[in-house]
């Protein structure tokens, strides 16, 4: 009986210090609850605005630079594709200049305006202005009977001109037995292109983007 009476008189103090200790942990002290839940949440917002702060940052110097990447792509992008367009636009004119046109009364050399005609469109059909175009005139090139041919400055569109060379001998060296040399046409010109990047040395710097183009005479 004494052992039973300890024990319960025991597990009543345990109880009631319990209670107190329970009741002071859930009391507001400046507006705050110390319990254990409130104390871990305190922890995540502090540690979110730790970080958060350092995330800004970091994004404010990598954005930039992604953008200027993506921007040099593209840029570098349209240099390719308007290079590409002006050395299809001088082929188009070559193939026209070395084409057959009467097989019956002596293969009349084409007139330089329709070989004219022929690169114009096909600058025209990618967007791009003939009258930018200007001819390399310091550009010489072997001829097949000896020497070398100058340029031609031929006018496109409505201030541009194009170099238009006959006669170019296309293999300097051509091998024995070949027959000799073929002969050819060339035709070269420049387009002037000019890159937005901004921050750079390349911002609104002119860059001339070359054609050049030649092609065997048909017999």
């Amino acid at each position: 009986m004494i052992a039973r009476k300890m024990l319960r008189d025991a597990f009543i103090r345990f109880a009631g210090n319990r209670s107190r200790f329970l009741d002071s942990a859930e009391s507001p002290i400046n507006g705050r609850f110390r319990s254990a839940r409130n104390d871990k949440l305190g922890v995540d917002r502090s540690i979110l605005t730790r970080t958060g702060g350092s995330e800004i940052a970091e994004a404010a110097l990598v954005l930039p630079m992604a953008f200027m990447v993506l921007l040099g792509i593209y840029w570098f992008g349209r240099a390719f594709n308007v290079y590409a367009t002006i050395n299809h636009a001088a082929r188009e004119g070559a193939r026209y200049a070395v084409a057959q046109t009467c097989a019956s009364c002596g293969n009349a050399a084409p007139l330089t305006s329709n070989i004219s005609t022929q690169i114009s469109q096909a600058m025209q059909a990618s967007g791009l202005d003939p009258g930018l175009a200007s001819a390399q005139q310091t550009v010489t090139f072997p001829a097949c009977g000896g020497g070398t041919v100058s340029c031609q400055p031929i006018p496109i569109g409505s201030a541009g001109d194009f170099c238009y060379y006959t006669g170019v001998q296309l293999v300097a060296s051509p091998p024995s037995g070949s027959g000799g040399p073929a002969c050819g046409v060339s035709i070269d010109f420049q387009y002037p292109f000019q890159l937005s990047l901004p921050y750079t040395s390349l911002g609104g710097q002119p860059v001339n983007l070359t054609a050049h183009v030649q092609m065997r005479t048909e017999q």
